[in-house]
């Protein structure tokens, strides 16, 4: 039998992209999407929301449960926006006015200080009464470094992704194919550090015996 996790977002797509990283590294997994209430995001740290996130939609469904918080990171700034990458040019979540702002505060900042990078950190929640489960939480994380071009170039992205170039590429992340930011990403980098938990959830196939 498998075992199920909700993943803690309205998104579909987002349901949709981990269903295949699950389905490649951990079969026997089925993501769920969630349909229960939105918290209040209120830590301070990518870490803290993303669990805050999990916790929630575990205790909503009384099913394990897996989420993200993720943003963007500049040197020069201190690491902002941070947290606050998703709102960063007002409350409106507005992501083409969040990176144009971005880029007009560093507009007179030269290449070698433009330094940044995309953080993941992903939460994963096992609450009480999962049968043969111990509960417990595992935050798993993934950290992309780059540089910020000075102008937004690409489609193949969002947020941030047309600014972003990777350490090692001329290409920003938005002129990534799909496979390669799959491999590369800050997302594919937490989930990768946390397929060995996952693993953990799945019952191990009973060893046949001759007859």
């Amino acid at each position: 039998m498998g075992v199920e996790i909700v993943l803690a977002t309205h998104n579909q797509h987002k349901v949709e992209e981990f269903q295949r990283l699950v389905s490649r590294d951990v079969p026997g997994i089925t993501v769920l999407a969630y349909d229960g209430p939105e918290p209040v995001e209120d830590g301070t740290t990518f870490s803290e929301n993303a669990l805050i996130k999990a916790r929630v939609a575990a205790a909503h469904t009384g099913s394990i449960a897996l989420a993200d918080d993720s943003g963007i990171g500049v040197e020069i700034l201190g690491g902002s926006p941070g947290i606050f990458s998703a709102r960063w040019a007002g409350s409106q979540h507005d992501a083409t006015a969040n990176l144009a702002l971005l880029l007009d505060q560093l507009r007179d900042v030269h290449e070698e200080h433009r330094a940044a990078w995309f953080a993941c950190h992903l939460a994963l929640v096992v609450p009480p009464g999962i049968d043969g489960m111990e509960p417990f939480e595992h935050v798993a994380v993934g950290t992309w470094r780059g540089t910020l071009a000075t102008e937004p170039s690409g489609t193949n992205g969002f947020g941030y992704d047309p600014a972003f170039i990777p350490d090692g590429e001329r290409r920003t992340a938005a002129e990534l194919s799909p496979a390669e930011k799959n491999e590369l990403s800050h997302r594919a980098l937490a989930f990768r550090a946390l397929v060995p938990v996952l693993q953990r959830l799945v019952p191990e196939e009973p060893a046949s015996t001759a007859s």
